[in-house]
């Protein structure tokens, strides 16, 4: 048998208490007998029924355990990659108070829905680099987050075969490394402008690899220009650069990976409705136990104190003969 509580002062402190009142009540009695001339019949009866349901009590505060049984318990989770457009192009702000500082201001609801996954962050332009790799860690995630901005990354344009390639390798070293299938997602957010030549390669290599890919679009139609400095980034004849959402090339990443497609725009952020999707990814079994319940039975001694305590109270019988 196995006890939920050890024999503490507060049990010690019952213990004594019952037996300082109830020897002070037999002294009491014994005393009325001998000025009576008479033996306190029953009363050893009372004793024995009283010191019974108060051990039972005891016994019931101590949270008797038996009757093992086997358990398995299982832990699943997944692997989720973040991956963050930085091109000069995010800092357009047609989404207030720019694209880029919209989804810092989004990315702690994200990544705190996740916090039994392993979570990584990845930034990318025409290149893609790993900022933060897998970790439970959260803290370390906001901080990497809070920190993003657009001179991290060449300022060539953007490539989005570059962050689905690199998330592809990385999933494939974590599943050599761990020898163990995790459900993996790729978050890609950007504004769909992209400059690379061609998506068909990386994206195969995500779907073989069973790789969902979630694309969050930000940006709007009508598009913005690109603060530099002082002024706005200008074209070779001088005029202002105008950046619009492309969500058409997001759409097509999400769709081909059984992801789905979301948007941030000047009007609203479907960052909620991002969250339920990846939620609805069933996550893997990451480990699996077996260990021994006990079941806390205190119960049982609490009914039978309970009944003896109703039988004290209501059955009465003559201490002294008269």
């Amino acid at each position: 048998m196995i006890w939920s509580q050890s024999f503490s002062l507060l049990e010690l402190i019952f213990v004594a208490a019952f037996i300082l009142l109830y020897g002070a009540y037999l002294f009491r009695m014994k005393k009325l007998a001998n000025a009576l001339h008479q033996k306190p019949h029953l009363i050893w009866l009372k004793l024995l029924l009283r010191t019974t349901y108060f051990g039972l009590l005891i016994i019931a505060l101590l949270g008797p355990s038996f009757g093992a049984a086997k358990k398995e318990i299982k832990t699943t989770g997944k692997d989720i990659l973040v991956a963050v457009d930085l091109s000069q192009s995010m800092n357009a702000t047609d989404v207030q108070p720019s694209r880029l500082e919209k989804v810092k201001f989004e990315l702690p609801k994200l990544l705190q829905k996740f916090n039994s996954d392993r979570v990584g962050l990845l930034i990318f332009s025409s290149e893609a680099f790993v900022q933060c790799p897998l970790t439970f860690d959260q803290s370390a995630l906001n901080l990497y987050t809070q920190t993003l901005n657009t001179n991290l990354v060449p300022r060539a344009g953007t490539d989005l075969a570059a962050p689905l390639e690199l998330a592809a390798e990385k999933f494939r070293e974590e599943e050599t490394a761990n020898r163990q299938q995790s459900a993996k997602v790729l978050v890609l957010i950007s504004d769909g402008e992209d400059f690379g030549e061609n998506l068909r390669k990386p994206v195969n290599d995500l779907v073989k690899a069973d790789v969902r890919v979630f694309t969050l679009g930000v940006g709007s139609a009508a598009g913005g220009n690109i603060p530099i400095g002082n002024g706005f980034k200008r074209d070779n004849e001088g005029q202002k650069v105008l950046t619009k959402l492309n969500a058409e090339a997001l759409q097509e990443i999400a769709s081909r990976t059984e992801g789905q497609y979301f948007e941030i725009n000047e009007r609203a952020s479907e960052v909620s409705k991002l969250i339920s999707a990846i939620n609805n990814v069933q996550g893997n079994v990451r480990q699996s136990k077996t260990i021994d319940v006990k079941a806390n039975k205190y119960f049982y001694p609490l009914l039978a104190a309970l009944l003896l305590m109703l039988i004290d109270a209501t059955v009465r019988f003559n201490t002294f003969r008269i």
